[in-house]
């Protein structure tokens, strides 16, 4: 893979030299340092300097992380550079940027602090600093098939931790135990962890965007909505299911979640190149709106997925911008009655031309209302 990211690496020189003069970039995000260098120790900085040469800047433990990145070993036009502590990685590179003529230094102004920007200028008093912008991000939208792969093998994980689950008794048991169950058999069956924290939600819970797990207890005639993923090698998924607790759901249980599967189902099949995002968007909320419900969808109906949950794209109304083929998002209406509880269904997919099959489903646990 080393080649892989010094190809990377090449096209953020390139984008630098168009769009920044020649700056040499500073790389401060984490999930932008791993999807450059292939790894990112806590608090590592890239240096991407013109003229080749790129030094990641950190603190590690070589006797501790036999796996990690040795002191000034080299792989494909990297090198590794172990800091002592209370050194900042940034000034490090911002100082060797300056020792090799580097005039200016395009930061990402929207992760490096205040604190960190003015410790830069003191310690490279004669470097201009400029402004990297979301460079990164940008070039992170679209997967290569390695990274999809990759998304594939933490969705099967996903499907497979969530259908063992539904197997199990769940009556009686917290939402909280049924979180760290499912998180545990996300690692038992390969995860690296969690893509994000596990939501398990029922009764006047269920349905709630991002709830964190209670003491309160499953019970009969209750819906049931979990949300989880898995992470595999650094790359994130995310799936959504709502299921209905008893031998069979109410009629307004229902006639909540047809609504909610025909609003995912209609954003979906909106999936294609080219398509506006907010075009996503609001194929989702029109139906919601058409059932009364559409108050109640919250700001996004998705968003991107890879190296971190919540990536570009936003599906959402004011979102500009159109999609492209390889581009992986997550679909997730849902919606919540105050005191009764919701639905919400979330899946990943991966837009697709028509040609080459239309969108293609990770997370494939069945969506069918099912009474358990």
């Amino acid at each position: 893979m080393s080649e892989v990211h010094a190809a990377r690496r090449s096209r953020l020189r390139a984008h630098c030299a168009k769009e920044a003069g020649g700056a040499a970039a500073l790389v401060s995000r984490p999930a932008n340092v791993r999807y450059l260098a292939g790894r990112a120790p806590a608090g590592a900085v890239l240096l991407v300097p013109p003229s080749g040469g790129d030094v990641l800047f950190g603190h590690w433990n070589p006797a501790a992380d036999p796996a990690g990145p040795r002191p000034g070993e080299e792989d494909g036009g990297l090198r590794a550079e172990p800091l002592p502590d209370g050194a900042d990685p940034a000034a490090a590179a911002a100082v060797l940027a300056a020792e090799r003529g580097a005039g200016t230094v395009a930061l990402e102004e929207h992760h490096l602090t205040v604190a960190r920007h003015r410790a830069l200028t003191a310690q490279a008093p004669g470097l201009a600093l400029g402004d990297l912008g979301c460079a990164v991000e940008r070039q992170r939208l679209v997967k290569d098939e390695e990274e999809i792969a990759a998304l594939r093998v933490a969705a099967e994980i996903t499907d497979r931790a969530l259908g063992e689950l539904l197997e199990s008794i769940l009556v009686g048991r917290t939402e909280r135990h049924l979180a760290l169950e499912l998180e545990r058999r996300l690692v038992d069956h390969g995860a690296d962890g969690p893509a994000f924290p596990t939501s398990v939600a029922t009764g006047s819970h269920s349905g709630l965007a991002g709830h964190r797990p209670t003491d309160r207890r499953v019970e009969e005639g209750d819906f049931l909505t979990v949300r989880l993923g898995a992470r595999f090698r650094g790359y994130r998924c995310q799936i959504g299911r709502t299921f209905v607790i008893g031998t069979s759901p109410a009629d307004w249980q229902i006639e909540l979640y047809e609504v909610v599967f025909a609003a995912q189902r209609a954003a979906r099949e909106a999936l294609a190149p080219g398509v506006e995002y907010r075009a996503v968007d609001r194929a989702a909320r029109q139906v919601l709106d058409e059932a009364g419900h559409g108050g109640a969808l919250g700001p996004v109906t998705g968003h991107g997925v890879g190296l971190e949950i919540g990536e570009d794209p936003r599906l959402s109304p004011g979102a500009m911008g159109r999609l492209g083929p390889c581009v992986p998002v997550t679909v997730e209406p849902g919606v919540h009655l105050p005191g009764r509880g919701g639905v919400r269904i979330d899946d990943t997919l991966v837009v697709r031309s028509t040609a080459d099959g239309g969108p293609e489903l990770l997370t494939i646990t069945t969506k069918e209302l099912l009474a358990l």
